[in-house]
């Protein structure tokens, strides 16, 4: 479980493919890894990673097929950024909503915006996911807690602040770019608990 409040920018290492699959090594900046141990979690772009090797300041992480089908990780190469989150202990503060690192789809950026110190993005995606989306809700994006201001159709629109501009990937978005969505957890509960009752129509 993370709080999707990024705490270091590391880049992208070595990319290997293994068998169909990918194994990525990323080194740290500012995160610690002293303390972190082979089979620990960590989130990646959103996407929660099992360390499978550590050596220093950098750690390797391998990527399913499942996990290249959802997300943009596979379209990663050597020397790209990622923001990183150790994942939540218990009496840590939860800066962020609850992310657990389990991707829903893949999300595109169709509009940017300078708006007074921040960045307003208008972001597309399925009508599918767009149904657990609400205005002053909690969505994840590349791994980053933020709040969403408006929803239209499959679209929404999220402000960017200086300093999330400054420390995560979001900063280096452009139009047409692609981002790791997942959906805060509550609104899909609640959207499946909800699920008898639509179907059971007017009057039930």
């Amino acid at each position: 479980m993370f709080t999707g409040i990024v705490q270091d920018l590391g880049r992208v290492l070595r990319r290997e493919p293994r068998g169909g699959d990918l194994r990525l090594t990323i080194g740290c900046g500012r995160l610690d890894l002293s303390a972190t141990r082979v089979g620990d979690s960590l989130c990646v772009q959103g996407c929660c990673l099992t360390v499978v090797e550590l050596d220093g300041n950098s750690f390797a992480a391998d990527l399913s097929r499942e996990t290249l089908a959802l997300t943009t990780l596979g379209e990663l190469e050597p020397g790209a950024k990622v923001n990183l989150e150790p994942a939540l202990r218990a009496g840590d503060p939860l800066g962020g909503h609850l992310v657990s690192g389990h991707i829903d789809g893949v999300a595109r950026i169709t509009g940017l915006q300078e708006d007074a110190r921040s960045r307003r993005l208008t972001i597309e995606t399925s009508a599918l996911l767009a149904r657990y989306l609400a205005p002053k809700g909690s969505v994840a994006l590349d791994g980053v807690s933020l709040t969403i201001n408006a929803v239209q159709g499959p679209s929404f629109g999220v402000n960017i602040i200086p300093h999330t501009r400054d420390q995560t990937t979001l900063g280096e978005l452009g139009v047409g770019g692609r981002v790791n969505l997942e959906v805060d957890q509550v609104a899909r509960y609640v959207h499946r608990l909800m699920l008898p009752y639509a179907d059971a129509g007017p009057g039930s």
